[in-house]
Parts: structure tokens; C-alpha cells; sequence
């Protein structure tokens, strides 16, 4: 083969593939240019005028090096591998960089496992990272543990790339033991670790780096995002369905740091993937902003490649791999066709593959409630007149923390000014735990909407102003094996999730149109548009980021990185 690519390479030999007639754009020179790209069985022999066995006429249109996404869950698009890659797979994107840190929440180290077994035979590069904080807190209850020894255990293997999103930053600043051997181990292997550490600056943010840690997709503005390059991080702009912060923290992009950027979605739903796109259209966003574009394609290629060790990967060069996506411009960037390691995978928007779905028993049945629930078990009374209450912001995974008037009859809250319930039921381990508190600006009214998708131990979360439904919600999670409900007066309807209450097992297809009528349904009931209807209950149990979440074991500070009531007497409202 190498002695073909250079034959191919020098033009004693034509090429098995030629894209004639187009530009494309080199991300070492920050330009676009004219050439063939001509293409010898999974690499790119060379740029210039070449002849092919197989020549497609780009004229008009612009060559990219396949687009790379810098830090996803695949279960956050609540799709399988096989079928996230039918659908990022035509938009250009030819690598994750994947953190399956919610399905070993769940099932602890099957859950890396399935991952990697399901996206071997798939056209797109799946980097596996080690989750490093399972659960993320052990104030918790997840389905499965990854301490110190088990990450020593398996970060070496070679089919892991680095050690996952390391959330527990207090761990890493103040020089916790089990972090810090963690972090260790990791390095013992020479493996990158990725970083999630919201607002930390100064002293704090330098012991951070100095434990090892090498990225960031949390920044909450421009400001800390520069401060975090300046110091020799990568910083990812995330442009998820949740979180979307790529425009604000683009800001602190400029000419001499900006191959310290990359782009990534975090976590983005298969109804945003499918209608408006993956990579392609965090680099849309930007090229309307104002932001230029080749540049947008370096943050989305070059940068993310050399952050992760991805060699001949991110560029359009000799000897490279032939990852290449045909685009019609550099301001809508539509893939004509992809091409993933020379061979022709998408065209026009659709997959030319398909793949047999891995469905192992070890991902499945992951939903366990010591009882059925009763509409009792979500009273939640109060002893004085104020309530500390969640504050859900949008387009943002932080929340606030409220103090409101409220009052308790006959044992339970009273629920008025837009308050509403909710609850976090463990479902790993028959523990019983049931989190109760309150929230506010969600909208809803008039039953339970329910999920077994809350980050990032997974447990089933409720949020509504009626026990009874509540208590049917839990139960219907639990008989569905994991998934998403509405109920309403008795009447539920909802999706199921059967990959470890997570993803389902279903065609990308089915699923977002199921889901899609799902969400309609409680945006009927008052979701504010603004809020993705199950994605935004999803976070609501995230300890990891400000300010209060609600865990399967109480209401959480996570300023204070410690419990507290719901009860709020003699504090402010």
C-alpha cells in the first residue's frame, strides 16, 4: 500500500478516487486553495492535477477535512452508536471524541465496553475516553463505581484514549488522595485527561492544570475561557442542545490563540442532530456571527486532532487519512459527499451504510425499584413559611438557588406561583432513596413529566404538581425498562430508553418522531419553549454545577459542595 500511495502520489499510477475542480482548505495555512485531492485506498497521495479511477466534479464547492467533534456523549442523543453515526456521519463528521460517562453510571465497565463494540464496524472514529468521576459525587447513588483502582486497571488499555471529563475539580484543587490517583494513573500511561471546571480562575485553576489536566468545555464566558488558554489548556466552544455557550466564549478567540480552541456539542438530541445538524452547524453559527470561517474549520479539524493525538487526522495532506467532506460553501456548510478513510459514506445528506445493532443483555433491565411508588411517597411537607427552591435559567445548565413564601396543608407543600415538585427515585440499587425539592420557571402544570436520564448517576427524576402521577410516572420508568412519560390525570403515555434507561434501541427515525410528539405533549402543559422539555429536566440533578441540584439523597449546594433543606425560615426570599 505505501508504495501504491507514493506511485499514486508522484502520478505514475492514477488514483482510486479524484475530487476535481473544487477548493478546499488548508488548515496549516489558514487558506483556501485550488487542486485535485486525489486519493490511494485510505489516504490522501496528493494535491495538484490527477487522474482517477473514480473522479467526482467539485466545482463550486469546498473540501474539508473530516469535522471532529471534541467531547460528546452519545447517549446524551438518546441513540444507539449505530444510529448517532447515520446521523452525524452525513453532516461531515468523521471522529468523536466520546465520553461514555453516563452509561457507566449505569453499568459501570459494560458500558465502555458496548460503546467500543458497537461503533467498531461504523464509519466514524470513536475515541473512548475512561470516565473519571463515576459516580460524579459520592454524595449519590449511581448503578456502578470507578475508583482509583479500576481506573489504574484499565486507563492503560489501548483501546481507551485518555481519562474522561475530570468534574470533580474541588478533588483535584485541594489534592484529594482518590482524585489525585486517579489523575496519576493516568498520566502513568501517558493518557490526556479532559477537564469540566466552571468559573475556576486564578491559584485554583493553576493547581487544576498542574494535576494533569488538559482541556475545558465548561467555561462560563469569554473572560475565563482566555485565562484558561493562556495557561495551556485546550478550551472547547460548545454548541450542544442544552448548553449553548459557542458564540459568548468565541468572543475570546483571537490571532495568537487560536489554535487553542476546539468545537464540541457535549450533549446534543437526535431531533437537533437530525433537523439542524452536528459540527456543520456549530460552524454555520459561526460563520454568520462573523466569524471566519476557515478558522471556524481549523477549531474543527486541526486543533481538535492535535489536541487528542488523532496523527494524519484533521488536515488535507499527503500520507493524511482521506477523511474529507465535500461542502458546498464555507458559509452553509452542507456535505455533498463524505468520505471516511477513502470510501464514499454519505452523499446529499444521507448514509450509503448501515450497521447491525450490538444489543448485549448487560446494558438492558437497568431500571430496579424496591416498590411500586404510592402517591404518599412524594409528599413533601415543610416546617416554616419559606422554601429554598430551584431556579432553572435557559439555554443554560445552571441553575440559581430562590428562597420563596411557601407553606405546607395537611402534611404537603401547597404548590402555587409556578412552583412544582421534584423528586430524584434511585433506581440502581432497591436503595429506596427519594430526593424531594422544589422548583421554579419550568412552566409546567397538570401531571408529572418523568425521565430515567438525569445526570449524571442516572436515577429516575419527576417533576409535576400531582403525587398520584408521580408515583405512576416512577412506576411506568420502571415497567418500560428506562425512558421518558407525560402524565396526565392518570393517563401516561411515553418513549422507552432500553439501553441503560438511556438510549433506545430503535432507528434514529422512530425514535425522534415518538420523542419529538412526546415533548409536544408537555409543551402543551406549559414547558417553556425555551427549555427542551426532558433534556432541561435532565441536568437538574448535575452536583457538579452551580448552584442547587436535587440528588437521589437530599438538595445540594454545590457552592458549598454540601447538603441542605428545603426549609428556608429565617433567610431572605
Amino acid at each position: 500500500m505505501l508504495k501504491r500511495l507514493v506511485d499514486v502520489a508522484a502520478g505514475r499510477v492514477k488514483a482510486d478516487v479524484v475530487l476535481k475542480n473544487g477548493s478546499f482548505v488548508n488548515v496549516f495555512t489558514g487558506e483556501t486553495e485550488k487542486g485535485d485531492i486525489a486519493v490511494a485506498g485510505d489516504r490522501i497521495a496528493g494535491i495538484g492535477d490527477y487522474a482517477g479511477e473514480k473522479e467526482f466534479d467539485v466545482a463550486g464547492m469546498v473540501v474539508l477535512p473530516g469535522l471532529i467533534d471534541g467531547h460528546v456523549h452519545i447517549e446524551s442523543s438518546q441513540l444507539s452508536p449505530e444510529e448517532f453515526a447515520r446521523l452525524v456521519g452525513p453532516r461531515g463528521t468523521t471522529a468523536v471524541i466520546a465520553d461514555p460517562h453516563e452509561i457507566v453510571n449505569v453499568c459501570g465497565m459494560a458500558g465502555v465496553d458496548y460503546i467500543k463494540k458497537a461503533s467498531e464496524n461504523l464509519p466514524l472514529d470513536v475515541h473512548v475516553m475512561l470516565p473519571s468521576c463515576v459516580p460524579a459525587t459520592p454524595f449519590e447513588t449511581s448503578g456502578a463505581v470507578l475508583g482509583a483502582a479500576e481506573i489504574a486497571e484499565n486507563i492503560g488499555r489501548g483501546d481507551i484514549l485518555g481519562l474522561g471529563e475530570f468534574m470533580n475539580y474541588p478533588g483535584a484543587v485541594h489534592a484529594d488522595a482518590e482524585a489525585l490517583a486517579k489523575l496519576q494513573a493516568a498520566a502513568n500511561q501517558g493518557k490526556i485527561v479532559d477537564g469540566h471546571a466552571p468559573g475556576l480562575t486564578g491559584k485554583e485553576l493553576n493547581a487544576y492544570i498542574a494535576a494533569g489536566i488538559a482541556t475545558d468545555h465548561e467555561c462560563v464566558s469569554p473572560a475565563e475561557a482566555a485565562e484558561k488558554v493562556s495557561r495551556g489548556m485546550y478550551c472547547h466552544l460548545r454548541h450542544g442542545s442544552t448548553t449553548r455557550n459557542l458564540l459568548s466564549n468565541a468572543r475570546a478567540v483571537n490571532d495568537k490563540n487560536f489554535r487553542r480552541f476546539l468545537l464540541c456539542t457535549d450533549d446534543r438530541h437526535a431531533a437537533d442532530l437530525k433537523n439542524k445538524g452536528h459540527i456543520d452547524d456549530a460552524l454555520r453559527t459561526l460563520a454568520v456571527s462573523g466569524f471566519d470561517p476557515v478558522r471556524a474549520v481549523i477549531l474543527a479539524t486541526l486543533n481538535a486532532a492535535e489536541c487528542y493525538g488523532l496523527t494524519g487526522r484533521g488536515g488535507i495532506a499527503p500520507g493524511w487519512y482521506a477523511d474529507l467532506v465535500v461542502a458546498d460553501d464555507l458559509k452553509n456548510f452542507n456535505a455533498r459527499y463524505v468520505f471516511k478513510d477513502g470510501k464514499l459514506v454519505a452523499e446529499n445528506g444521507k448514509p450509503l451504510f448501515a450497521a447491525k445493532h450490538y444489543l448485549p443483555p448487560s446494558v438492558l433491565h437497568t431500571v430496579h425499584l424496591p416498590k411500586e411508588m404510592q402517591a404518599e411517597d412524594f409528599r413533601l411537607p415543610l416546617r416554616g413559611r419559606k422554601a429554598r427552591v430551584i431556579r432553572v435559567l435557559p439555554g443554560s445548565i445552571v441553575t440559581e438557588c430562590a428562597v420563596r413564601a411557601a407553606e405546607s396543608k395537611d402534611g404537603d407543600v401547597v404548590l402555587r406561583d409556578g412552583l412544582l415538585k421534584l423528586a430524584v427515585v434511585e433506581r440502581h440499587k432497591g436503595t429506596g432513596n427519594i430526593g424531594k425539592g422544589l422548583l421554579e420557571g419550568y412552566g409546567f402544570h397538570g401531571g408529572c413529566l418523568g425521565i430515567t436520564v438525569s445526570h449524571d448517576s442516572h436515577n429516575i427524576i419527576l417533576l409535576g404538581d400531582d403525587n398520584e402521577d408521580m408515583a405512576t410516572a416512577a412506576n411506568e420508568l420502571c415497567r418500560m425498562g428506562g425512558g421518558m412519560v407525560v402524565v396526565r390525570k392518570g393517563e401516561c403515555d411515553g418513549v422507552p430508553l432500553e439501553i441503560g434507561g438511556l438510549m433506545s434501541a430503535g432507528s434514529a427515525e422512530t425514535f425522534i418522531e415518538k420523542s419529538e410528539r412526546l415533548m409536544e405533549k408537555a409543551y402543551a402543559m406549559g414547558v417553556h419553549r425555551d427549555l427542551d422539555a426532558f433534556l432541561s429536566l435532565a441536568f437538574l440533578s448535575l452536583a457538579v454545577v452551580p448552584a442547587l441540584k436535587l440528588l437521589d439523597t437530599g438538595l445540594f449546594d454545590v457552592g458549598k459542595f454540601a447538603f441542605t433543606t428545603v426549609d428556608a425560615d429565617g433567610e431572605e426570599a
